[in-house]
């Protein structure tokens, strides 16, 4: 039994939940993976699935193994991507996580040149607010906005979002324009709630002018946890919104949208590429890097240099 083969073998079965799409994916036979898998079980001594007829699970001391695995593919990736030849042309699995509206948006819509120009880079994306746990999930960056509080991670600044406020014009139609921030902690307006997950609950928004500074609470019929929800919620006209550039600028230019207290400003929101400290930073992750920040370059870019 080769061993990397088993593990592969049983990684791709854990992640497709089946024997015959692992085969697939790994250009073998069922027969082969099944036995694969087999071998590797009565090498460890432990059942690591669960087989029925209609589906594959893993077992609690499959789930284990499995995170293992994944660590030591990853390093055996590594290694070979590390030596000069291979990194000429980087090659393998990337694993990231990156908000879903970012991805939908600006990401996604790229990927076509990203993928000319690595053409063996296989990427495997995430795509939540969600806080990911990126050493525990195996994942090889993520790509966040606002400031970092993991202080573990090496991170990256890659672009500057610029906030504003907008409204659809069915809201203001009903609840009127609202003059001065402090107007939207009146009664009848409302905005549009995101529970950050770091603290699964709406926060404030400073706002300036000149010398006068103001913190916005508002508040919310609606208080959702993605930026494609709360994008839509908005342009329901359930409430008042504050959205970076890219997010806006397509729907304001239609009409869809209208900004808000423009004699006022919001700090810009930074945007962070993240990875563990211990992780070999392989030719494939460092272009994936490189690839977002000429990206971000052009639809946010870094307004000021300043530390990670």
């Amino acid at each position: 039994m080769d061993r990397f083969d088993a593990m592969l073998a049983f990684a791709r079965v854990v992640e497709t939940g089946s024997f015959t799409k692992a085969a697939d994916t790994l250009h073998m036979s069922k027969t082969s993976v099944t036995q694969l898998v087999q071998q590797l079980e009565a090498r460890l001594r432990v059942r690591l699935l669960n087989r029925t007829t209609r589906k594959v699970n893993v077992t609690a001391d499959g789930a284990v193994y499995y995170e293992r695995v994944l660590r030591l593919l990853a390093d055996m990736d590594d290694a070979e991507t590390s030596l000069s030849g291979a990194a000429a042309v980087p090659r393998g699995r990337l694993r990231v996580d990156v908000p879903s509206p970012l991805a939908r948006m600006l990401l996604v819509p790229a990927l076509p040149t990203f993928h000319a120009r690595y053409p063996d880079i296989q990427l495997d994306m995430g795509v939540s607010d969600r806080i990911v746990d990126v050493i525990g999930e195996n994942v090889d960056c993520v790509v966040r906005g606002g400031e970092l509080t993991d202080q573990s991670l090496v991170a990256r600044r890659v672009g500057d979002l610029r906030l504003r406020v907008y409204a659809a014009p069915g809201y203001l139609q009903g609840a009127g324009a609202p003059v001065h921030p402090r107007d939207l902690e009146n009664s009848h307006h409302r905005i549009v709630g995101f529970l950050w997950s770091r603290s699964g609950k709406p926060l404030p928004y400073a706002m300036r002018r000149g010398e006068e500074s103001v913190h916005v609470h508002g508040r919310y019929i609606v208080a959702v946890d993605d930026g494609n929800a709360y994008l839509a919620a908005g342009l329901a006209g359930l409430g008042v919104l504050w959205l970076p550039d890219y997010m806006a600028r397509e729907h304001a230019a239609r009409g869809e949208l209208v900004a808000l207290f423009e004699d006022w400003q919001l700090d810009a929101m930074p945007l962070y590429i993240a990875f563990p400290p211990n992780r070999h930073v392989s030719a494939k992750l460092r272009v994936f890097i490189d690839w977002v920040a000429e990206l971000m370059a052009t639809h946010a870019p870094v307004a000021a240099a300043r530390p990670a």
